[in-house]
């Protein structure tokens, strides 16, 4: 007998309720690709990423590779906020 429960999508209220997470990892001589996890934290639903995810990358920077991570978080941040994935 299986224990699956049933866990309801929550939307989020506020960018409070995401959790974003912006690194980069390194694939040869200076090229850095961006490494990205978001998380809405009012149900634990992983946004990003998903299967057929984009790749952010390569860039000559660390720097780069983070900050372009960081912008398409925020730009998924903004749009579960207007349009929730549930």
């Amino acid at each position: 007998m299986s224990k699956t429960a049933f866990i309801p999508s929550v939307p989020a209220a506020s960018e409070d309720d995401f959790e974003v997470s912006a690194t980069s990892k390194l694939a040869g001589y200076r090229r850095f690709f961006g490494v990205l996890k978001v998380v809405r934290t009012t149900d634990g639903r992983v946004l990003f990423p998903f299967d057929g995810s984009p790749e952010f990358g390569p860039f000559p920077t660390k720097l780069e590779a983070v900050a372009a991570a960081q912008v398409y978080g925020e730009h998924i941040v903004t749009s579960d906020l207007a349009r929730p994935e549930l």
